[in-house]
């Protein structure tokens, strides 16, 4: 079985929030893009639960070889974490200087899995945490005509049948279907793996294998961007805080004046 793993570099939210907070995020001069020389890297949490539901799959027993992709080929080290956790292989497509939006995306993604052997399974992580849209897993699954369903917590495959535990509003919904599909995971799958530190060394001789779009024989129509980023703007943080003192029955006291106040 050949279950395929989708994954993104994103910006360390914390670290953007906390230079946003400091009043230190700052905007490039076109102003779509934060100033990131000082934010670290890394891969997107959901993404990391996905890999870490064909972990588990694995871990389980199942027969399976474990593919990680991803698109753009400044995420090396992205990537052999990746194989430090597990993953048999990895993947970079190059999209040389192309800015691909959701759609296009998953049109790559999909030509991708098509012309390498196809996929029993595709494991996606929710969302992305920079974008939050959530939308190319689904965009991809129409993309190969695979069934799918969305924000797993639990993920089992038993004699061909697909079994997912699904984290909604109103509780645990559990749904079950046929290969081939995909998924996407959500973080109530629970803490991930940490790799070893042998896996880390054997990870470093490990490169991967990169893919350039050109030869997916898609039309460049189909990758024109159908939703262009204009501009992002850092949220005006404004606080007024006051530390009260004295005895409980004093704070108590002054806190209530406040709140009549307004």
């Amino acid at each position: 079985m050949r279950i395929v793993v989708c994954v993104k570099e994103v910006l360390d939210p914390a670290a953007v929030n906390n230079f946003a907070l400091a009043g230190g995020l700052t905007m490039s001069a076109d102003g779509r893009h934060p100033e990131v020389a000082a934010i670290p890297r890394l891969i997107n949490g959901y993404d990391e639960q996905a890999l870490e539901a064909a972990l588990r799959l694995r871990d389980a027993g199942l027969d399976c070889r474990i593919v990680v992709v991803t698109i753009g080929t400044e995420a090396a080290s992205m990537l052999k974490q990746c194989a430090a956790l597990g993953a048999d292989e990895i993947v970079a497509i190059d999209p040389g200087s192309r800015e691909l939006d959701a759609p296009g995306i998953a049109a790559v993604l999909a030509a991708w899995v098509r012309g390498s052997g196809g996929a029993d399974l595709i494991l996606c992580g929710r969302q992305a945490s920079d974008d939050d849209q959530g939308v190319v897993p689904l965009l991809l699954a129409e993309s190969l005509g695979h069934a799918v369903t969305t924000l797993a917590r639990d993920v089992t495959l038993a004699n061909g049948a697909l079994t997912v535990t699904r984290a909604t509003p109103e509780g645990d919904e559990v749904v079950r279907g046929k290969l081939p599909a995909v998924v996407t995971v959500s973080n109530e799958l629970g803490a991930p793996r940490f790799p070893t530190a042998k896996a880390k060394m054997a990870a470093r001789k490990m490169s991967a294998e990169v893919v350039a779009i050109d030869g997916l024989g898609l039309d460049e129509a189909a990758l024109a961007p159908s939703i262009t980023l204009k501009r992002q703007f850092v949220p005006q943080i404004q606080g007024n805080c006051e530390f009260l003192s004295g005895s409980p029955a004093e704070i108590a006291k002054a806190l209530m004046e406040r709140i009549r106040a307004g």
